[in-house]
């Protein structure tokens, strides 16, 4: 990122986000009768992730990426360790829990990762003369494929499904700018949404079969999913509620007269709203838009290949989360436990965003990739 007026904007935009924040999980904790100590947490967090910047200003984002297997395996064995050791919260082991300090979700480091692996897949393929071959592109996607499915199973067994479609999200995006084959991938989309219509079938008219195949934890986490469409769910009815109740001005900071599940994660953007009302949401809408407009206009305007795949890994990442958990809260996706970037509370998230953000902010204090 070049421009200095663009850098000051997105540097004012956190600077905003990390208010909002603050003011946000603070009204969320009185809900939830949290610890005094997740404040301090979340402040620790945000003051670490504003320092990466400057940590990631002093590192080589090529030799990064070049060595992002090393990291990559070293995410997955902690993933599988996780499985077996891992701290279970809220039916899940996706936290290593680090006393006084909090809690690490391996997943959410594993996302960035997945983006500079891809990356580095890329390259080779450039090194090689890819050209647009029908072996090419299979083998392409099979690479890609593979290296994104070993995290998204350790994952899925924690269980967390909604990382899980993130990956492969990320994964399919980038392959589609790297330049692979569009019929090909396209028509293996299609065979994938086949295979998912079929999952569904089974779902829906044959139960019985569904649980003897994928079993009764997996038929669970799947109807909790779905229940949304419902409108019987508990967290639907309250956080539609409390927006809904919100009117144009809100009931005001640390007033949040609707319990709402989740307050401090999942459904942030609703405790935002019940406070601050329609006004309130439009403008923390509003700093999204255009923060995620600087870094599409990154896209556009960059000539170099492999900078603009890092920045289009991070936004389409980042643009699913923000959709997703925003769409969750107001009632028109499913319920998937995903946190809005750079406002709900949490460690892992926040630092991982903030990291990847870096590379993009400093990607041209350093050497610029090679194109090879």
């Amino acid at each position: 990122m070049e421009n200095k007026k663009e850098k000051t904007l997105v540097i004012s935009i956190l600077c905003a986000f990390f208010i909002i924040s603050i003011i946000t999980v603070l009204s969320a904790s009185k809900i939830t009768n949290s610890s005094s100590d997740i404040i301090t947490k979340h402040v620790f967090w945000y003051l670490l992730s504003f320092a990466s910047i400057f940590i990631f200003s002093k590192v080589n984002i090529k030799k990064l990426i070049d060595h992002s297997f090393i990291i990559y395996l070293i995410l997955n064995i902690l993933l599988l360790l996780l499985l077996f050791f891992g701290k279970e919260i809220n039916g899940s082991r996706c936290w290593i829990v680090l006393p006084k300090i909090g809690s690490i979700q391996v997943s959410e480091f594993m996302k960035l990762t997945i983006i500079l692996m891809n990356i580095k897949i890329f390259k080779e393929f450039d090194k090689k003369n890819f050209e647009d071959s029908f072996f090419n592109n299979i083998k392409l996607f099979a690479i890609t494929l593979f290296f994104t499915l070993i995290p998204s199973i350790l994952t899925f067994l924690e269980p967390d499904t909604g990382m899980v479609i993130i990956y492969f999200i990320i994964t399919i995006t980038m392959l589609f700018c790297f330049g692979i084959n569009k019929k090909l991938l396209i028509t293996l989309i299609v065979l994938l949404l086949a295979g998912i219509s079929i999952f569904f079938l089974l779902y829906f008219k044959e139960k019985d079969l569904f649980i003897s195949v994928f079993g009764n934890n997996f038929f669970y986490r799947i109807n909790r999913i779905l229940d949304w469409s419902s409108k019987s769910n508990m967290q639907f009815i309250n956080a539609t509620s409390a927006i809904k109740a919100a009117g144009i001005l809100g009931f005001g900071l640390n007033n949040t007269p609707i319990y709402i599940p989740e307050a401090h994660t999942d459904f942030i953007f609703s405790v935002y709203s019940n406070n601050t009302g329609f006004i309130g949401s439009m403008i923390l809408i509003l700093l999204i838009f255009v923060f995620d407009f600087i870094l599409v206009k990154q896209v556009i305007k960059s000539n170099d290949k492999n900078y603009k795949l890092l920045v289009i890994g991070f936004l389409v990442m980042l643009l699913y989360e923000q959709a997703q958990n925003i769409g969750m809260n107001v009632g028109i996706l499913p319920i998937t436990g995903i946190t809005l970037p750079f406002i709900s509370y949490g460690g892992s998230s926040l630092l991982s965003n903030m990291i990847g953000l870096s590379l993009i902010i400093n990607y041209n204090k350093r050497k610029k990739l090679k194109e090879a």
